[in-house]
């Protein structure tokens, strides 16, 4: 296990963390742009407990590689999903932070599978 590894491994749980978190906490920044997305407020747990399982799966994939990948899998489909959603509601200059939690993960997938 690279050192690399680790630490992009980290940032993405911690991003993915984070994205989950302002979620639950209903940060405007972040629910503001979901609801002119068009996503609909019972969505919403749902999606942030989808990121935090994410995040908690890179963390355990640390120590059990297979947790990893698949939370890393789950992770670059759920963002993938966003960048969708973003494109789909015509906010192209909204596309850039979706693709800024999902490049750790990437990076971190790419990372796992280098070792």
């Amino acid at each position: 296990m690279s050192t690399a590894y680790v630490v992009v491994t980290l940032l993405a749980a911690a991003l993915a963390a984070f994205s989950g978190g302002s979620v639950f906490a209903r940060a405007p920044w972040v629910v503001e742009p979901l609801a002119e997305y068009g996503v609909p407020r019972s969505w919403w747990p749902w999606l942030g407990a989808a990121k935090a399982a994410g995040a908690a799966g890179l963390l355990v994939g640390l120590w059990v590689p297979a947790i990893g990948v698949m939370a890393g899998i789950g992770l670059v489909l759920y963002f993938l999903g966003a960048v969708v959603t973003v494109a789909r509601a015509r906010w192209y200059s909204h596309i850039p932070f979706p693709l800024l939690y999902l490049a750790p993960v990437v990076g971190s997938l790419a990372l796992m599978s280098a070792a």
